[in-house]
């Protein structure tokens, strides 16, 4: 789909929160794959489970599609699935720039991955890891509930209002807006009409100019949005 360009935007922030799938690595082909593998093992419908997948927490597409398994057994099995299928992962246009204009203890991670799986695909996709992260393990709700972005701004150690949340996913960009922060999404992976809770759309990381403010200021991000 072709978008317009409207002018351009600047947020000033004290921290900046990436979801990882989508935002950082191109990861959905694992993902698709690995889900549709899980569900034909639980006779579940595959297409419906990646839908579900999405955006959430393994252990809560777990609890959804098979509610009468043990899900803490089942985010195991999902685990190794997800974490042997490393077919096709790469980061993200954009990315490595980024996040080498950012100041380390200026961003973090905030993803519905476990950490071994985060790490991993981190890993595999040459993308730097943070100081700390925030996976799914370390919350008890995951998103659109925002809890996984209020962890993320208490791990920098600033207020959410004073966070950028970047996310791919409506669910995650729901999460975002609920704790607070400005949000922009990503066209890659779910469609546009979805992404209604974002403030901002961008294609991709490409273009994000990071500069760091004088005075402990802070942090200026500029970059030309999208209009749907």
């Amino acid at each position: 789909m072709d978008f317009p360009y409207r002018s351009m935007v600047q947020i000033q922030c004290k921290g900046v929160l990436f979801d990882m799938d989508g935002i950082l690595v191109s990861s959905l082909g694992s993902v698709e794959r690995s889900w549709s593998k899980w569900a034909e093992l639980r006779g579940v419908n595959p297409d419906l489970t990646c839908r579900t997948a999405h955006g959430r927490r393994a252990i809560e597409t777990v609890a959804i599609m098979r509610p009468d398994l043990d899900a803490e057994q089942e985010l195991k099995v999902i685990e190794d699935i997800e974490v042997e299928d490393n077919e096709g992962l790469t980061v993200l246009p954009g990315v490595l720039a980024m996040l080498s204009a950012l100041p380390a203890d200026r961003w973090t991670v905030v993803t519905s991955a476990t950490e071994r799986l985060a790490r991993v695909r981190m890993g595999v996709g040459g993308v730097p890891l943070p100081q700390k992260l925030v996976a799914a393990d370390f919350v008890t709700r995951g998103k659109p509930h925002p809890e996984p972005f209020l962890t993320g701004a208490a791990l920098l150690g600033f207020e959410p209002k004073d966070c950028v949340v970047f996310e791919d996913s409506a669910s995650g960009a729901k999460a975002g807006r609920a704790a607070g922060c400005a949000v922009v999404a990503t066209t890659f992976s779910h469609p546009v009409e979805s992404l209604d809770a974002a403030h901002h759309l961008v294609q991709d990381l490409t273009g994000m100019n990071v500069t760091v403010l004088p005075d402990d200021k802070g942090l200026l991000l500029s970059f030309i949005p999208l209009v749907s």
